[in-house]
């Protein structure tokens, strides 16, 4: 039989479920949408740019069930998603790349948007196709898939060029997808052991990234049986329930809450699961894992890339998990526990919400106020999206998160402008769910039009946009060893005049007697599927413990010659202006 390559696009995505994608259309790409027009499962985007449409993809794979996909332009759309696709790549996210390529049935060089994708693709995918014929085309897609989300997940592009998808060609058959089978059994043995060593550490505590936010009832269970503290990630901050007695918080070092830091300063054995003990989870490596760690993770490279791991499982957490968990409740004696460990944690937690809530924030809006009234308006299954910034430690610090997959953020590829795409998609994907982004002023700036595009699709998230007209997290480091703000000070914008473009609703809290209502109001419009833009005059003047924490670790690694020079420079400067 012949099909265009259009055709057998459409088939493939519908095969392997994808229900949405996000793109721009362009010469390039407009006869594969033209076919997914015609599509009763998917429902392509338009977005206003492509690195929106990246972030939305990669919203799509960690808040629903279908892969994230992109259909963008050659060459242009690919270097503008190019942030979304190495996002997805660092976080270990599933993305599926598909853009148009230049003729191949042509002698001609110099085409319009000629350039290598798979050279600039190559370090931020974990693999890159190019169609040659038609015949291989629904195979590519259907290997592409199984590749994105198989063992760590990550992004992979497909090259389709233009005059296959114009053009019918022949095919050997309409294959339909087969999914891959049930992981692989773990390694029992190891399993075992780990459970001994678990049982019989006087302070075992757990810690979970986001390889392990599928697995959190079996974390739970784990925890419980141990009578362990748990610490996550920041990419992992939904891997555990905030509202479990033994949820610590953020990491586990100098750079973590008084709650975390406490409660694991006596481990002797640690369960780390999915987790690449990466920059930001460490606090800048800023950790001390006991030389008991038991690691468990699908990508065996990061055993003991930054820390020794006495015992390493590779595999699935929610399976090594589940088996890890009957392995414990069959040993013979009962562990010793630490009776302590609950209320310990809690009065930690109440301690430094009080020192939170005293801090005069002068007439500006108090963050952990703010949080306070935003967890108390919000559903346990709402999501959270944060993006990259002063904003994200706070939230990490100062709102609970109750469900798994309920709190998404960038994280190692560290990407300002996530945010506004990620709730859209997150909304659009989920709409039955309350879901809100906590968006710095400078991170809106990059992405905020695609407002419009949440406006166009009338889906009802809720971006709360932190204004205090700096980029916060890099001001507050000039700010002491500089005393200068070279290029963090933001030229003024008005919040309202971008709802106001863009078809969103708006709503002002000013100060922290504007709270209460100004949450209400927000989330009542978005039950009426409508976006919602809040502007919210952010007090930053007190700093994160993980800005301090980090702070003190990168400034203990200095010599003493450099870390004299930087003291001199910031006293002459204090003095001198």
């Amino acid at each position: 039989m012949k099909k265009t390559g259009a055709w057998l696009v459409r088939y493939a995505l519908e095969q392997i479920g994808v229900e949405y994608t996000f793109g721009i259309p362009g010469v390039h790409n407009t006869e594969i949408y033209d076919e997914l027009n015609k599509s009763s499962r998917i429902q392509p985007v338009l977005v206003t740019h492509e690195g929106g449409a990246a972030f939305m993809a990669d919203a799509i794979s960690r808040t629903a069930d279908s892969i994230g996909t992109l259909l963008i332009v050659p060459a242009a759309g690919v270097t503008h998603a190019a942030s979304g696709i190495g996002e997805a790549f660092l976080d270990g996210i599933a993305m599926l790349v598909i853009a148009g390529g230049i003729r191949t049935d042509s002698d001609k060089t110099y085409q319009l948007h000629e350039v290598d994708q798979h050279a600039l693709l190559a370090p931020i995918t974990k693999q890159t196709f190019k169609i040659e014929t038609h015949d291989e085309l629904i195979d590519t897609i259907y290997q592409a898939y199984r590749i994105a989300t198989s063992g760590e997940p990550g992004p992979v592009f497909v090259e389709i060029p233009v005059n296959l998808q114009l053009f019918p060609g022949e095919v050997s058959g309409l294959q339909p997808f087969e999914a891959d089978g049930r992981p692989a059994e773990p390694d029992i043995e190891a399993i075992e052991q780990a459970a001994k060593l678990l049982h019989a550490a006087s302070h075992p505590g757990l810690f979970l990234g986001w390889g392990a936010v599928h697995a959190s009832e079996e974390s739970v269970r784990i925890a419980g049986l141990l009578d362990a503290p748990v610490a996550t990630t920041l990419q992992g901050l939904s891997a555990f329930p905030a509202n479990n007695p033994l949820h610590a918080g953020m990491s586990f070092g100098r750079a973590a809450v008084p709650a975390a830091e406490n409660a694991f300063k006596n481990c002797d054995c640690m369960l780390a699961v999915g987790t690449r003990f990466s920059e930001i989870a460490t606090g800048s490596f800023g950790v001390e894992p006991p030389r008991n760690l038991i690691h468990i993770d699908i990508n065996p490279p990061v055993f003991n890339a930054n820390y020794p791991a006495a015992l390493t499982i590779e595999g699935d957490a929610k399976l090594v998990l589940k088996r890890l968990a009957t392995a414990l409740e069959a040993l013979d004696r009962p562990r010793p526990t630490n009776s302590l460990v609950r209320s310990a944690i809690a009065s930690d937690k109440s301690a430094y919400l009080k020192e939170w809530l005293a801090h005069d924030s002068k007439d500006r809006v108090n963050p952990a106020k703010f949080f306070g009234e935003l967890r108390k308006q919000l559903d346990d299954n709402a999501i959270v999206v944060a993006d990259d910034g002063n904003h994200t430690f706070l939230a990490a610090e100062l709102m609970p998160i109750h469900c798994a997959r309920g709190f998404i953020s960038p994280t190692d590829f560290n990407c300002m402008g996530y945010a506004v795409p990620a709730v859209t998609a997150a909304k659009l994907a989920n709409p039955d769910r309350q879901v809100v982004g906590i968006i710095g002023d400078g991170a809106f700036l990059m992405t905020c039009m695609e407002t419009l595009t949440a406006a166009s699709l009338e889906v009802g998230g809720v971006y709360f946009v932190f204004s205090d007209g700096e980029l916060s997290q890099i001001s507050q480091a000039q700010e002491i060893p500089y005393n200068r703000k070279t290029c963090s000070v933001l030229h003024q914008m008005k919040v309202k005049g971008v709802a106001e473009a863009t078809g969103c609703e708006f709503v002002a809290i000013d100060n922290d007697m504007a709270i209460e209502e100004g949450v209400k109001m927000a989330l009542a419009h978005a039950t009426q599927s409508k976006p919602v833009i809040v502007d919210v005059k952010i007090d930053y003047s007190k700093r994160t413990r993980f800005t301090k924490g980090i702070v003190k670790t990168n400034l203990g690694r200095f010599s003493a010659s450099n870390k004299a020079r930087f003291i001199a420079r910031a006293l002459l400067r204090k003095v001198t202006g």
